[in-house]
């Protein structure tokens, strides 16, 4: 059973995601460096001290809405199910996303998702923010597949997890064009699915069609990685 949080902790709760909405709100309406902190404070109706004292700086107020995922793939692999292997449940964890248009697999065509991303990659600050979220993330899960293996310390839990959040990126990128092009997530979806199978295939037996070529661009050996 979950813990039923206290009193104190769920008013917490509430002021950081006041601030948190007042802040996205400002920022897709006038964008990112437009907006001050004092702007941001009397929107959220809040001091900014305790403005501060729940976001240390702007880029908190935009990074803390991926927060939550940053140890998700982590989870998936060390909550899943006795007979599925750890690529296989981060497989499963990526189609639910995309059947639920989770924003982090490129797919919610929703315009102010869109826009929220959009504002994400076009600061440096924020880019560079996002990128020490990533590093994070890569950390935990590599931790996570290190407790599945007989003889971890190899260094191949660490490739593994930095290839699979590569492959990740990969796929929410292309869909994001896609939408960009005109797609809507709806008619995207199947070819997401397709995508994003092909990509786990690939993870699962290296990319041998890589491996070993002669100087024509033809296979002389498939080999695993």
């Amino acid at each position: 059973m979950a813990k039923q949080l206290g009193l104190r902790e769920r008013q917490r709760l509430r002021i950081q995601q006041t601030i948190q909405d007042a802040a996205t709100q400002l920022f897709l309406k006038s964008g990112f460096e437009a907006v001050g902190v004092s702007e941001i404070a009397a929107a959220a109706e809040v001091s900014k001290r305790t403005l501060f004292k729940y976001f240390p700086s702007k880029e908190d107020l935009v990074i803390n809405a991926f927060v939550d995922h940053q140890d998700e793939a982590a989870r998936t692999v060390l909550n899943r199910p006795a007979n599925r292997s750890p690529l296989a449940a981060l497989h499963d964890h990526f189609l639910d996303g995309l059947a639920r248009r989770d924003p982090v697999t490129g797919l919610d065509d929703r315009p102010e998702t869109i826009a929220f991303v959009n504002m994400v990659l076009s600061v440096p600050s924020l880019q560079a923010r996002l990128l020490l979220y990533q590093t994070k993330a890569e950390v935990a899960l590599t931790a996570a597949l290190e407790k599945t293996r007989p003889s971890p310390g190899d260094g191949t839990a660490r490739i593994a997890a930095y290839q699979i959040f590569a492959t990740h990126r990969a796929l929410a990128d292309e869909n994001r064009r896609h939408l960009a092009a005109g797609k809507t997530a709806r008619s995207r979806y199947p070819k997401a699915v397709e995508a994003a199978n092909h990509a786990f295939v690939l993870l699962r037996h290296g990319l041998s069609v890589y491996y070993d070529l002669d100087d024509d661009g033809r296979n002389v050996r498939c080999g695993r990685l």
